[in-house]
Order: structure tokens, then sequence, then C-alpha cells
């Protein structure tokens, strides 16, 4: 568990990072992708969000939660190896990021960004020199989150039929 500082501002301050809970991280993975369905930009399929599907390809070990007080607010999955996006790596190149997602009601307050932090500070932490994700090339609102952030594009390619965006950030 690891407490933010409180330095960060009150709303900040009562934040809370836990690891390794996948139901929690579902049950924010479903909300935002049921909150973007209603505004007509589907992301994933509900379906494929249950704690179950995702334990298929995210490890328990991986999701990190933030909490305010009992409610789970935000997500992300951290993975050792991403071959599937990036099978030309080496091992201990990056740390993967997957899944990242904010509850509704966690909108617009920075926890997107506060999440993006604490996946650099890990990466940093393991000595990987990179964080490295993907995301559909075709949402250039997500894309301007991670590039607003400071991740640098280095390529497209199509997995399973998705065109993806390649993005890494130095630790």
């Amino acid at each position: 568990m690891l407490f933010l500082p409180s330095g960060e501002g009150a709303a900040l301050s009562e934040l809370v990072f836990t690891e390794g809970d996948s139901a929690a991280a579902s049950s924010v993975l479903i909300a935002a992708a049921l909150c973007l369905k209603a505004r007509g930009e589907p992301l994933w399929p509900e379906s494929s969000l249950t704690p179950e599907r995702l334990a298929r390809h995210y490890p328990q070990e991986g999701w990190r939660v933030i909490w305010r007080g009992d409610v789970a607010i935000g997500c992300l999955c951290l993975l050792e190896s991403d071959p599937l996006f990036w099978p030309d790596d080496s091992a201990g190149e990056a740390l993967y990021l997957h899944k990242l997602a904010v509850h509704p009601e966690g909108r617009g307050q920075g926890l997107s960004a506060l999440l993006l932090q604490e996946a650099v500070r890990e990466a940093a932490e393991r000595g990987r020199p990179w964080l490295k994700l993907d995301t559909a090339t075709a949402r250039p609102r997500l894309r301007a989150i991670y590039e607003d952030f400071g991740f640098q594009s280095v390529g497209q390619r199509t997995v399973k039929g998705f065109d993806v965006t390649l993005y890494q950030l130095p630790t």
C-alpha cells in the first residue's frame, strides 16, 4: 500500500495506491467503459473486463489501483514483458503499461497523470529504462493524454486487427 504525499492537495492526499487487486481494477474498467460507450466512444467491451477475463492476460500482481476511501477510482496494469505489441524488445528493457482507466467519478482530477507518474516511478525503481504502452491509433484524445505527459510515439502496428500507436517514455 502506497500513500500519496499530503503536499499534493487535499483531494489527492486522501488517495491510496494498492497492488494486486484485479476485482477493484475490473470495477474501474467497467465503469469507465460504460461511460465511454454512453458518450459514443466505446473502447473495451464490458465482457472483456471481468476479473476472470482480465486474469487471462494480466497477472494479479501487475494491477495498481487508486482508492479514495473505500472506492476504487483508477487503475492500470504493469507487465514485465509485452511480446504481442513489442516483440523485438529485450528482457528487462521496459515495463509495459496496459488498461489505464479512471472511474467516471474521478474524471478531471488529474488521476491519469497520477497513475502515469506511479508507473514511471515503479519502472525507474525496478531499473527499467523505459515505460512503454500502446493505444488505439484512432483515439486522438487518449493519445493526447500520453503525448501531453511526455510519451513519444515510436511507431504504429496492427495487432489482431487493431491499429495501435506505440509510445515510450524514458524513466
